[in-house]
């Protein structure tokens, strides 16, 4: 374990975190600028149709979905560090795999292999950066995520553009390949940072995790006994203890209600990666040109360059979530967004053109992570990343057959769903920011919050909720430190 502290270490957490997820942007753009033409790639694997081009694409989804559930069964036994390197080390298996690749099974088998490295990486990185990150930046530095995700797209689509009059295998066989260097970055980034503080509670490593609160403090050099660092350590300490008070952990706590409300947050983690992907935001990032190409009737050389600019557009607006997330929230993000998403695809369905707004990917991200309790945060985290990627497979699969069959009208299909997105997040979804993560068990709990019409639905009632729940873990921590003192 290396020796960065304070701001240091939370900067090398977040460029690992970020370094994850400009792998998977890339992941996510490069096959765009490959399929679809009669081009080297298309000649490699005897041009394949619009189903086929799906498949070809879709397939790393479903490895995605599977590199989730192996990280919800053994992901919380090895801890999101190994886990996180697990992940990239398979993702360089599957490039070399793809790179290699002469026959389209080969291919199929590689993209699935890739998609198990990143399924396992995307499932954990939000849960161990939420677990770092300091609770009044949590929101920015979770953003963070999603601007370099579509920074990877941007990568991905200007690359396969420059490569796409090179009229040799390399044209696509380099931009699959270039995959591992984001891949290899992530192993070595990882191997001088620590666990989570949490997770490390969890395994009974407690002297452990109280050394990496003390590096992770900012404001002043810190070790093990300093008040601050005494005071998160039994924080995390009395949480856990709370939750484990049933026994050791039973999968089927996660479908359980109770004090803990687990059954609802396990629903929200899999209710917000729904809707982040038929909003239709995957449908621009894996075909954008395909959809300039074959809806808007353009040649193959200004599909690609209207997607790279699409892709630099994305990037643009993604970058508002890194200082209105914890300004306006995880909710009116999701809800603007999803009312900006529905009013372009409506126009687009009406003018022929394109137009998207990413900030719900970015509180996509980390939703799940934030609402779920240390006892399942990693379990929940990979199955909301589970329901995410089938749902990226079915979108990604059906895209290029719905524009070959009905053009236009997919729009006003994402339309729709974009619409169905706002009224829900308002009933249902809770608000979390500016909370610590032991804070938003108390949006959960069972009685927890009374008065007004949503006071079964765990929603904060008055403006000075959150502030008040502080102040009285606050005073509840005090008592009992002052009890440790006078015993």
């Amino acid at each position: 374990m290396g020796q960065l502290r304070g701001r240091y270490l939370h900067w090398a957490v977040t460029a690992a975190s970020c370094q994850a997820f400009l792998l998977l942007g890339y992941d996510q753009g490069v096959m765009s600028g490959l399929v679809g033409a009669d081009n080297q790639f298309g000649k490699t694997f005897n041009n394949p149709d619009s189903t086929m081009q799906g498949l070809l694409t879709s397939i790393y989804d479903i490895g995605c979905a599977v590199g989730c559930l192996l990280s919800l069964v053994v992901g919380h036994r090895f801890g999101r560090r190994k886990m996180i390197m697990a992940g990239g080390s398979i993702m360089i298996i599957g490039t070399i795999i793809l790179g290699s690749s002469y026959t389209t099974a080969q291919f199929l088998v590689g993209r699935i292999v890739t998609g198990l490295g990143n399924g396992i990486n995307s499932s954990t990185v939000p849960a161990y950066q939420s677990e770092l990150a300091r609770p009044e930046l949590r929101g920015m530095l979770l953003s963070a995520q999603g601007t370099v995700t579509i920074l990877g797209l941007c990568i991905a689509y200007w690359l396969d553009y420059g490569l796409s009059f090179v009229d040799t295998p390399v044209q696509w066989r380099f931009p699959i390949s270039f995959q591992a260097f984001f891949a290899v970055f992530l192993v070595l980034q990882m191997i001088p940072l620590p666990d989570s503080p949490r997770w490390l509670c969890e395994q009974d490593r407690s002297d452990e995790a109280a050394s990496v609160l003390a590096r992770l403090q900012v404001a002043q050099p810190a070790n093990e006994s300093h008040p601050d660092v005494v005071h998160l350590r039994r924080q995390i300490e009395s949480s856990i203890e709370i939750e484990s008070a049933g026994g050791p952990f039973k999968y089927k706590e996660l479908w359980s209600g109770g004090q803990m409300g687990n059954l609802r947050r396990m629903i929200l983690a899999a209710v917000v990666n729904i809707q982040q992907q038929f909003t239709g935001s995957n449908m621009i990032n894996y075909y954008a040109p395909i959809v300039y190409q074959n809806a808007m009737h353009l040649s193959r050389n200004l599909s690609l360059i209207l997607g790279g600019c699409t892709s630099l557009a994305y990037l643009v607006g993604s970058i508002i979530p890194l200082w209105s997330m914890d300004k306006f929230g995880r909710r009116a993000s999701l809800m603007f967004s999803a009312a900006g998403l529905c009013f372009c695809f409506v126009m687009t369905a009406i003018l022929l053109s394109i137009g998207t707004t990413p900030c719900a990917y970015a509180a996509t991200v980390f939703y799940p992570s934030e609402i779920s309790t240390t006892r399942i945060r990693a379990r929940a985290q990979a199955f909301g990343g589970f329901v995410n990627w089938i749902c990226v497979f079915i979108v990604v699969q059906v895209t290029p057959t719905a524009i070959d069959n009905i053009g236009w009208r997919t729009f006003i299909i994402f339309a729709c769903f974009c619409f169905a997105w706002i009224p829900m997040v308002y009933f249902f979804f809770p608000e979390t920011k500016g909370l610590e993560l032991e804070d938003v068990d108390h949006l959960f709990e069972k009685g927890g919050i009374t008065g007004g019409v949503f006071e079964t639905r765990g929603f904060p009632v008055y403006p000075g909720y959150h502030r008040t729940m502080n102040a009285e873990r606050i005073e509840k921590q005090a008592e009992t430190e002052t009890t440790h003192v006078e015993v």
